[in-house]
C-alpha cells in the first residue's frame, strides 16, 4: 500500500529543491537488499540511500536518526536519547545505550513541593524536566561498525533542514494541538510556531537546524557536547529554570552493555538490558507464557490474551519494583528471567479468573497514558541488522526549542520515580530502585529487539509507545513464532496492553469483542482506546526472502536499497 503526498513549489525567479513529492510504502518484499523502516517516509529513505552508497545497516541507521530529527520533531531527535540493538554478520551481538543522563545539580525530591507533593508539571513541562541528551554520542558510537563518513551520513538531514519539507496531515494536526505548549514554553519563538493553524503540505524550513547539523559535521561530537551548541543549550536553561551545564554536556558518556540473550522455542532473542526494563520484560513475559504452550491457542482469542495479560501484570509489577539504572542497583536481571523464579511467580495463575494486582504488588492509583518515542528497524544485504529505538518522552518532548540551535529537548526526568509510589506520565510507578540521582539513567520501556533463527537475522521489531512498548513487542514475536501470522497482520492487527497497575486491559478499536465478553466473565476489565504503538519489522525467511513491513497507525514508511 503507497500513500503519496505531493506539492509543487515554485517562486517567479526559482523553483526550489524542496523535499515535497514522496511516497509512504507501508510494505517491500525484496532479497538481497538492504531495508529501512521508520516513522517517516524521507528518512527511511535517507538511510537506504546510504546502502546504495556502499553503507552498511549501521551507516542506514544513522543517517535515519539523523534525518528523523528533521523531519519527525515530535520524536525525532538530537535533543534526547535512545537504544541501538545490533548483530552483525560475523556473529557479535552489542548495545549502545545513549540514553539521558540527570544533570549533576539534580536531587532526588527536585520536583516535590515544600509539603512532599509531587509536581509532575515540571518533570514533564519546560527547562527543568531535560535530562543530559545522549542522541549524538550514540551516532558517533555506532560510527565504528559503520563504512561511510559522518559527514557523508549527516547530509541528508542538512538538505533537509535547510531546504524544508512538505508536512503531512499527521504532523501539522499534532503540531497545532501541541501550539500552546510551544507558545507557554519558548520565551523566543521558533520555527514550529505560527499564528495561523499548519496544514499538510506546509514546508517546514530549520535553518537554525540545519546549523547545527553543520557544527557536528565539522567538528564531530564536540560541534553538539561542546563550543556554539553546548552554550546555546545552557543559555536556553538560564532561560527558566533549567540546570544542565557545560560540564554535564562534555562529560556524557555511551554505555556499551551486553543485551540480554535468551531462548524461545529455539529461537534466540537479542534485546535490550537495563536500564531499559524491555529486555527484561520480554524475557519474563515470553517465558511465562510458554508454560501454557501458548501456541495451541489462536491470536487474540480469550486463552491467548488471558495468557498474555497475566505473564504482563506479573512482569509490570517486577519492574515497578526491581528496575533501575545498573549502575546505581543491585541488578537482578538474571533472578528475574530465571525459569525458577518465573515458574514460581506463575503458580498464582488460574484460567477461570482474572489474579488481583493486589496479589503481585501493592496497588497504587494510577492516571492515564499518553506516549510518544519513534522506532528504526534495518538489515542490509550482507547480513547485518540493527533496532534501534529514540524518544523525547512526551511528544515534543518538554516542549521548549533551543534558541539558535533549533530541536526540541526532551523531558525525560519524568521517567524517574520523581516520588516513590507516584506514576509518571504513562501511568509506570516506580520506587527506590529508580529514584532521582545526579548522572544516572532513567529506566525506560523502550524494546529494540532482534531475533535469530540458526545464528541469522530472522525478525527485527520494535516500536514507540511508552509503557505499551514491551508489550507490542512481545505480541508481534508471538504473532510470528506462536501463530504463525504473516509479518503485515503480525504488525496491524489490533493490540492490546495490560502494565499491573491500572487493572484494566487496555485494546485497539477492532479487538474482538466476543474475546472480550469471554474475559469479563472472568473479572477483567477493559478500556477501548484508539492506538497502542507503531511497530516496524523485518522478517527475513530461511530463504533469504525479506518482507520490511511499517505500521499502518502512521507515516510510517519502508525504504529498500
Amino acid at each position: 500500500m503507497k500513500k503519496s503526498l505531493f506539492l509543487l513549489v515554485f517562486s517567479a525567479n526559482a523553483v526550489f529543491a524542496q523535499f515535497t513529492d514522496f511516497n509512504i510504502i507501508k510494505e517491500i518484499h525484496t532479497q538481497n537488499k538492504g531495508l529501512v523502516v521508520s516513522a517517516h517516509p524521507l528518512a527511511s529513505e535517507a538511510g537506504a540511500k546510504m546502502m546504495k552508497m556502499g553503507g552498511n545497516a549501521f551507516d542506514a541507521a544513522i543517517a535515519t536518526q539523523y534525518a528523523l530529527a528533521v523531519v519527525y520533531p515530535q520524536a525525532g531527535n538530537i535533543g534526547g536519547g535512545g537504544f541501538l540493538v545490533g548483530v552483525k554478520n560475523n556473529g557479535e551481538q552489542f548495545t549502545i545505550d545513549f540514553r539521558e543522563t540527570a544533570p549533576a545539580k539534580t536531587s532526588r525530591d527536585m520536583y516535590l513541593d515544600k509539603n512532599g507533593k509531587a509536581n509532575t508539571t515540571l518533570s514533564q513541562y519546560g527547562r527543568l524536566a531535560a535530562g543530559v541528551p545522549g542522541s549524538i554520542a550514540g551516532f558517533y558510537a555506532t560510527l565504528k561498525h559503520a563504512k561511510l563518513p559522518m559527514e557523508k551520513l549527516i547530509q541528508p538531514a542538512i538538505d533537509l533542514a535547510e531546504q524544508g519539507f512538505a508536512i503531512t496531515e499527521k504532523e501539522a494536526s499534532l503540531l497545532n494541538d501541541q501550539m500552546k505548549h510551544f507558545n507557554e514554553h519558548n520565551k523566543i519563538k521558533s520555527v514550529f510556531q505560527k499564528t495561523e493553524p499548519w496544514k499538510q503540505g506546509d514546508i517546514l524550513v530549520q535553518k537554525d537546524l540545519a546549523e547545527t547539523l553543520k557544527r557536528i559535521q565539522k567538528y564531530g561530537e564536540k560541534g553538539f557536547y561542546e563550543g556554539k551548541t553546548a552554550e546555546l543549550i545552557v543559555a536556553e536553561m538560564k532561560r527558566g529554570n533549567g540546570i544542565i551545564t557545560l560540564n554535564d554536556l562534555k562529560n556524557y558518556k555511551v554505555a556499551e552493555r551486553k543485551p540480554i540473550v535468551f531462548d524461545y522455542k529455539g529461537n534466540e532473542i537479542v534485546s535490550m538490558p537495563l536500564p531499559s526494563s524491555g529486555g527484561i520484560l520480554l524475557a519474563q513475559m515470553l517465558k511465562m507464557a510458554s508454560y501454557e504452550n501458548l501456541e495451541k491457542y489462536q491470536q487474540n482469542s480469550a486463552e491467548a490474551v488471558q495468557i498474555m495479560v497475566e505473564a504482563e501484570r506479573r512482569a509490570y509489577a517486577d519492574r515497578a519494583e526491581f528496575m533501575g539504572d545498573p549502575n546505581f542497583i543491585d541488578d537482578k536481571t538474571q533472578m528475574l528471567i530465571s525459569d525458577s523464579y518465573l515458574k514460581n511467580r506463575w503458580k498464582s495463575f488460574n484460567k477461570n479468573l482474572a489474579t488481583p494486582s493486589s496479589e503481585v504488588g501493592k496497588i497504587i492509583p494510577q492516571p492515564k497514558e499518553s506516549t510518544e518515542t519513534t522506532h528504526i528497524s534495518i538489515i542490509d544485504k550482507e547480513g547485518n541488522a540493527v533496532a534501534i529505538t529514540t524518544t523525547l518522552n512526551g511528544y515534543y518532548g518538554s516542549k521548549v526549542v533551543v534558541a539558535g540551535a533549533g530541536f526540541f529537548l526532551n523531558n525525560e526526568m519524568d521517567d524517574f520515580s520523581i516520588k516513590p509510589g507516584v506514576p509518571n506520565m504513562f501511568g509506570a510507578v516506580g520506587g527506590e530502585a529508580n529514584k532521582i540521582e545526579p548522572g544516572k539513567r532513567m529506566l525506560s520501556s523502550m524494546t529494540p529487539t532482534i531475533v535469530l533463527k540458526n545464528g541469522k537475522p530472522y525478525i527485527v521489531v520494535g516500536t514507540p509507545g511508552g509503557t505499551t512498548i514491551p508489550t507490542s513487542v512481545y505480541q508481534s514475536i508471538v504473532n510470528v513464532l506462536d501463530f504463525k501470522l504473516s509479518p503485515n497482520l503480525s504488525v496491524n492487527a489490533p493490540k492490546f496492553h495490560h502494565q499491573w497497575l491500572p487493572e484494566t486491559i487496555a485494546v485497539e478499536k477492532g479487538f474482538p469483542e466476543t474475546t472480550i465478553k469471554d474475559l469479563e466473565s472472568k473479572n477483567y476489565k477493559f478500556d477501548r482506546i484508539t492506538q497502542i504503538g507503531k511497530t516496524e519489522m523485518i522478517v527475513i525467511n530461511e530463504n533469504g526472502n525479506a518482507t520490511a513491513v511499517a505500521d499502518g497507525r502512521g507515516d510510517d514508511s519502508v525504504a529498500a536499497e
